[in-house]
């Protein structure tokens, strides 16, 4: 069950399953970044009986399992097995009570995002005298608030400040004309590096949003590899999405087993890549330090 088309986490899974010979049909339906769309999906797989979901995202994880609080609420599933991957935070979010347990008889899952201290300490070695993070979120998406108030708890742990920016909503929907009005005033707080955060939105619009920063003369570290290599972000610490979506399949291939989901914490990567791109640290003469360098990949 995925949000917006079978990317690379989703063709992970599916290479995972086909190179163990699981006895396995996938079926792939897609929400098409329409929330309204989440129940039918749902609804088909209890039709055919599914033995296992795979949910892709925040959204339509909690759309389709709900949360911690939605347990004994019928129009969630409850009873038929189900592996989230490429959610932000899983237990912000309140679809598990924690990584080591999911306080969920049906739910367990995977977790890929980089601890923002390492994003942090990253920065920190690219560039000396760093002190004032910017921030841009969607409040449409829970995953995007959530990781504002993150960030906002480590700035105070980690000593920086975080100038955090909300995105205008129309009609509750973000507009992409409104990405660099919102990146000058960022400016205009004089941040020192822009995060992207989590959002789709962001992520689906990332040309737009990392131009408009180098425009302002800022860098970006991105929690998403690919706007490294084809949009304008300097920089991303990243677990690539091909392989959580291995991750989840050794998650499905013990759930179909018969391992309960209730018995399995959610599955943590421990490798990341450092991705720099070099034709943007040119046009922000902002080129990375040596030993950054030796540990890095480099795009142009």
């Amino acid at each position: 069950m995925t949000w917006r088309g079978c990317e690379e986490a989703c063709t992970g899974f599916q290479d995972y399953i086909r190179e163990k010979n699981l006895d396995a049909e996938i079926l792939i339906h897609d929400a098409g970044q329409d929330k309204s769309a989440l129940p039918g999906i749902l609804a088909q797989a209890r039709d055919i009986n599914a033995d296992l979901l795979v949910s892709w995202g925040t959204t339509v994880t909690q759309g389709i399992a709900g949360t911690l609080a939605d347990k004994d609420t019928s129009p969630f599933d409850h009873g038929i097995p189900v592996v989230f991957m490429i959610v932000a935070d899983p237990v912000g979010a309140g679809i598990v009570e924690s990584l080591e347990r999911t306080g969920r008889a049906n739910v367990t899952g995977t977790f890929n995002r980089v601890p923002e201290d390492v994003n942090i300490a990253t920065i920190r070695s690219y560039l000396l005298g760093f002190s004032r993070l910017g921030l841009v979120y969607n409040s449409d998406e829970k995953n995007s608030v959530l990781k504002r108030d993150e960030m906002a708890a480590l700035a105070r742990q980690a000593g920086f400040e975080l100038v955090a920016r909300e995105l205008p909503l129309h009609d509750g929907i973000p507009h992409v004309e409104d990405i660099g009005p919102t990146m000058d005033g960022l400016k205009q707080a004089g941040v020192d590096f822009i995060y992207l955060g989590s959002s789709s939105f962001l992520r689906d619009n990332g040309r737009a949003f990392t131009e408009a920063a180098v425009a302002s003369g800022i860098p970006v570290l991105s929690p998403y590899e690919d706007l490294v290599h084809n949009a304008s972000a300097l920089l991303s610490v990243s677990s690539r999405y091909y392989d959580v979506g291995r991750l989840a399949g050794e998650q499905a291939e013990k759930i179909l087993s018969g391992t309960s989901p209730a018995d399995l914490p959610v599955a943590q990567m421990s490798n990341f890549a450092i991705v720099i791109n070099m034709q943007t640290a040119k046009k922000l003469n902002r080129f990375p330090p040596i030993d950054l360098l030796q540990i890095a990949e480099t795009v142009d």
